[in-house]
């Protein structure tokens, strides 16, 4: 089972290859923000805790979340493998992911980090900004501040992986061909 987690800050591409990965290799996309909005609007019991602590302004726990990739892993027994979308975000979830992925009998396969320097960030979220409307890529004081919460909360993910021997850097800038391709070089050498 081909289980990764596609890393990268805000700007560098994880949704657009995310979906080529996914159509390339038949994964299942796992991201937690959806998997979080389809409980709470199925009104499970995981989906009803969850609402509870959102509508009070407080983070899901760990616990909760792990519930819920859980209960889509259980969902999906034929998939070839899934591609995990911002989760694990600490040292302490990819451990619980570890540990949940361990009682399936998988386990993640790697990390792929898409690598982009901060100013390059900084024009393509202003440039996005401007397409979708997104205040929160509008205003280049908030992208900063988003970049620098990215790279200080998730470098002990990286050293994680790393310890593992799953992290890969794949340099995210170039064209979308470019880049997927570099992705997949990745993917098909360690398969």
């Amino acid at each position: 089972m081909l289980n990764i987690v596609l890393f990268g800050p805000p700007g560098a591409g994880k949704g657009t290859q995310s979906d080529k990965l996914i159509n390339k290799y038949s994964l299942v996309h796992l991201s937690t923000g959806d998997i979080l909005r389809s409980e709470v609007a199925a009104g499970t019991q995981l989906g009803l805790e969850a609402k509870k602590l959102m509508d009070a302004g407080n983070l899901v726990p760990d616990e909760i979340v792990i519930g819920m990739i859980s209960s889509k892993l259980d969902a999906n027994p034929q998939a070839k493998g899934f591609i995990f979308d911002g989760f694990p975000r600490t040292a302490k979830q990819a451990e619980a992911l570890d540990k949940l992925l361990e009682g399936k009998k998988t386990s993640i396969s790697m990390m792929l980090a898409l690598e982009v320097d901060n100013d390059e960030l900084i024009k393509r979220l202003l440039n996005r900004g401007k397409l979708s409307g997104r205040s929160d890529d509008a205003d280049e004081s908030i992208i900063q501040n988003r970049i620098t919460e990215y790279n200080n909360k998730t470098a002990p993910l990286k050293d994680y992986y790393t310890h593992q021997g799953k992290f890969r850097a794949i340099m995210g800038v170039g064209t979308v061909d470019e880049i997927f391709t570099s992705l997949c070089s990745n993917i098909d050498l360690n398969n």
